[in-house]
């Protein structure tokens, strides 16, 4: 079937911003090609961009064990990031604005001139963890951005170079208190210059491209997992406390 790409990106936007992604994917014999599926993202993007937002990096998704399982499919594949939906370590996060919220522990890449990594550090990825049509894929993941609804960011003092780990290096997910994942900081072998060359290929496909100071999340080796209002979070690096936040209901937030 052929659609309206334009017209079908208007949809996913007012659908993200009414806290109902993807509907689109829910209805009979709904399907997207891949490439058509990044050419939604990108007018979301351009949509977006027009209404004042600022891309400030990218995502390299579906690449660890976890997810891959977790999803029943294997990526890599690209999302978008945006300045509205970065968030200060202990920040208070108004659940009512996420749908089905799921939260990874991860690790991002610092982006210098000319591409290359300036520095890595943890993070907590925010996931509206839903898909609607009857069969997961990639298509629907990519058309709903990679189910990216923003990052949680450690403190500037935990951006390092790559080389400050090695692999015993250990990234883990605390949720209230229990550790509920754990694994190493990397999903692809070589390490995040592996998910940066991954993602400046991509991009070049597409016409894009890395800028200086951008984030990157690099994927996960641990898996997605479901968070509740009332859970308070924590991502540890080799048992240090790195980010945290906390789910509040919209009473509280």
């Amino acid at each position: 079937m052929i659609y309206n790409l334009d017209e079908l990106a208007r949809r996913q936007l007012i659908d993200y911003k009414h806290v109902n992604p993807g509907t689109c994917f829910g209805e009979e014999n709904f399907a997207l090609t891949i490439e058509e599926a990044y050419a939604v993202q990108d007018a979301v993007v351009s949509l977006r961009l027009e209404a004042g937002e600022k891309v400030i990096g990218y995502k390299v998704g579906c690449t660890g064990p976890g997810t891959t399982k977790l999803f029943g499919m294997q990526g890599p594949i690209r999302g978008t990031l945006f300045d509205t939906e970065i968030h200060e370590s202990g920040v208070k996060l108004n659940s009512d604005h996420f749908l089905n919220l799921a939260v990874e522990a991860e690790m991002a890449i610092e982006v210098g001139e000319n591409g290359n990594i300036v520095s890595v550090f943890p993070i907590i990825e925010l996931h509206n963890f839903i898909f609607r049509a009857p069969k997961k894929s990639l298509s629907e993941l990519i058309a709903n951005n990679g189910l990216n609804r923003g990052i949680v960011l450690s403190n500037k003092t935990w951006r390092t170079l790559p080389e400050t780990y090695d692999k015993t290096s250990l990234l883990s997910l605390e949720i209230n208190g229990s550790v509920i994942d754990s694994g190493e900081l990397w999903p692809m072998e070589g390490g995040p210059k592996s998910s940066l060359n991954w993602l400046e290929n991509h991009l070049g496909n597409h016409g894009l491209k890395t800028t200086e100071s951008n984030i990157i999340l690099g994927g996960t080796a641990l898996g997605l997992h479901r968070v509740q209002p009332g859970d308070y979070i924590e991502v540890k690096v080799d048992k240090k406390i790195a980010v945290q936040c906390v789910i509040n209901p919209r009473s509280e937030a």
